[in-house]
């Protein structure tokens, strides 16, 4: 998988923990930079993204690092240079 973009982490956070706040789109280069908060998203929300990621995509995120992760650019980052295992479908 080459790295995840933004639309594919918006559509796994409404899969996993629902829409974002009323008024707010994972979508744009300005959401990148948006703290996940202000999109009603909390680190235990980003925990339970990041597990789907790691079931489907068999990329291995760290738990402490997700957390420090305040904005999709940062959690994409972490991403795009994360070690991959096997993925399992």
């Amino acid at each position: 998988m080459s790295d995840m973009t933004l639309s594919e982490l918006g559509d796994l956070l409404l899969e996993c923990v629902g829409a974002p706040e009323e008024g707010m789109a994972l979508e744009g280069e300005q959401a990148l930079d948006t703290p996940f908060l202000e999109f009603g998203y909390d680190s235990l929300a980003l925990l339970q993204v990041t597990s789907v990621i790691n079931r489907k995509y068999g990329i291995v995120l760290d738990d402490d690092a997700v957390a420090e992760a305040e904005t999709p650019r940062m959690l994409l980052r972490m991403i795009g240079v994360a070690p991959r295992a096997g993925a399992v479908r």
